[in-house]
Formats: C-alpha cells, sequence, structure tokens
C-alpha cells in the first residue's frame, strides 16, 4: 500500500463515519421535561378551557370559586370527585390524544386535553 493510497482510504473511511454519526444524530428524538399546567376554576369555568400538554406533564386543577366542582374526564381516564374551595387535584397525562371532562355538578362547564 502506498502512503497516498492509504491515505485516500483513512480520509474515505473518516468520512463515512462522520456521515453516520450525523444521520444517528438526526433520528434522536428529544422528549420534553414534564411540566405542571395549572387549570383554575372560577365563576363555573375551566380556565384555560382547552389545554395542549405532552405526556409526562401533570395537570392540576385549582378550585377558586365559592362552590363545589369536579373534573371528570368522559371516558374515565380521570375523575377528581368534589373539590371543594381551594382544593386541588392532580392528573399526570400518561397516553396520547384527546380528554374532554365536565362538571359533574354543572354538566355545561366543560373543557379538554390535548395530548402529544
Amino acid at each position: 500500500m502506498t502512503p497516498a493510497w492509504r491515505r485516500g482510504a483513512v480520509i474515505a473511511l473518516w468520512a463515512i463515519v462522520v456521515a453516520a454519526a450525523a444521520g444517528a444524530g438526526a433520528m434522536l428524538v428529544r422528549t420534553p421535561k414534564p411540566v405542571t399546567h395549572t387549570v383554575t376554576i372560577d365563576g363555573t369555568s375551566y380556565k384555560p378551557a382547552r389545554l395542549a400538554v405532552h405526556v409526562g406533564d401533570t395537570v392540576v386543577w385549582e378550585n377558586k370559586d365559592i362552590i363545589p366542582h369536579t373534573a371528570t374526564a368522559k371516558g374515565g381516564a380521570f375523575d377528581s370527585k368534589m373539590l371543594a374551595t381551594g382544593a386541588t387535584f392532580r392528573f399526570i397525562v400518561k397516553t396520547k390524544g384527546g380528554s374532554d371532562y365536565a362538571c359533574l355538578y354543572h354538566p355545561t362547564m366543560t373543557g379538554r386535553i390535548d395530548a402529544e
């Protein structure tokens, strides 16, 4: 093997390694760090009424209204039971998709969580 040929082979091999490493890095998917979202219950409404979250995030409902409420998902994904004034309920999002929810005492009070 001549030195020039050997140098060319090393450069070609190095180019393949660099290209493979760049391709592997492009395939890495970063998952966002879990965050906590707060939904305030006040004036017989959820604020915000619609929330975009990621799997692993926590949603906290806090009742600041003067009457009790619930945050109950249609389909049973979560149910806060009765939240008296000042009470909170925490739910960790475990699956992708949408969850509509409502207050069992006030069915016109509705909200939605969309999880990615």
